[in-house]
């Protein structure tokens, strides 16, 4: 029988709205949660990312300030930069859009966030505080993916989970996150020995490696709930030449006819991560400003 598949689109438009709904209770109290995001240099795929950022934010009811920099800023300025943000009352979250340019330090970038204010949940005590249980903004596609299981498992308590991939954006975080739901949980990696037979132990395999379609049918075990975080373009001649198109980490096809349930690429996880990063952004307003704690819209 072949696999239920998750909506991620779906789930994220459900995600919105319950953002916006606290949104609105939030600027009836007089705050209204600003986003700002920080883009350095040209890059295409990061200039259509921000656009993404900036129009949703704006649907859901929150203010959303861009500084769009050139490629050549020197790491003083945006050192300085992120210090005015640090300290604009009206700013609750601050994203520095990566890659950045070589010859800028992405740690030194990151950690000079404001932690209460990085919703992307990179700085090093967000992450820290993630590691200890403690409260923290949680990077967003991990915290995507753990809503996601959410909605489709209930309680995670006692599955056996797999993790492929060790990225400090998506594998560690997402292990910690599911250690935190009480999962058993192990991260596979290049240096796995027999990688194939650690997945099939999962009740739950989340694919973070980014090559694609690397896990096959066979690596699923029957039942399973899979979550690919793949994101890669490959070549589709059938589509006519120069044609590409989207796969995933999973080999989606053959792994739907084992796996319990799937997230597609596109439309799974991709859809939850801006969403997420809207959610952290309330998130972080309310904390702030001591509001209550938005339900179901944080870890």
């Amino acid at each position: 029988m072949a696999a239920d598949i998750i909506d991620g689109k779906a789930f994220a438009a459900r995600l919105r709205g319950r953002v916006a709904e606290h949104v609105a209770r939030m600027v009836a109290a007089g705050v209204v949660p600003g986003l700002a995001v920080v883009l350095v240099g040209e890059d295409p795929a990061s200039q259509v990312y921000v656009r993404n950022k900036a129009a949703q934010t704006l649907e859901v009811g929150m203010k959303s300030v861009e500084h769009r920099l050139p490629a050549d800023t020197g790491e003083a300025a945006l050192l300085a930069l992120i210090g005015a943000l640090n300290a604009d009352p009206s700013i609750h979250g601050i994203l520095v859009q990566l890659p950045l340019p070589r010859h800028l330090n992405a740690d030194l970038v990151i950690n000079a966030i404001d932690p209460d204010k990085d919703v992307d949940g990179f700085h090093v005590l967000n992450v820290g505080r993630l590691a200890t249980g403690q409260e923290a903004l949680v990077s967003c596609t991990p915290l995507g993916c753990l809503l996601l299981l959410r909605e489709r498992l209930g309680d995670l308590s006692g599955a056996e989970a797999v993790v492929l991939g060790r990225s400090n954006i998506v594998g560690k975080p997402m292990a910690q996150l599911l250690l935190r739901d009480s999962c058993t949980v192990t991260v596979a990696h290049s240096r796995t020995r027999d990688v194939a037979e650690v997945c099939r132990r999962a009740d739950i395999l989340i694919a973070a490696v980014g090559r694609p379609r690397m896990v096959q049918g066979a690596w699923i075990k029957p039942g399973a709930t899979v979550i690919d975080v793949g994101i890669n373009r490959i070549a589709a001649p059938e589509r006519g030449e120069g044609k590409t198109r989207l796969v995933g980490d999973v080999d989606f096809d053959a792994a739907a006819q084992v796996a319990g349930a799937i997230t597609p690429v596109p439309g799974g996880v991709g859809p939850m991560t801006i969403a997420c990063l809207l959610a952290n952004t309330v998130t972080a307003a309310s904390r702030l400003h001591g509001l209550a704690r938005p339900e179901g819209l944080s870890i």
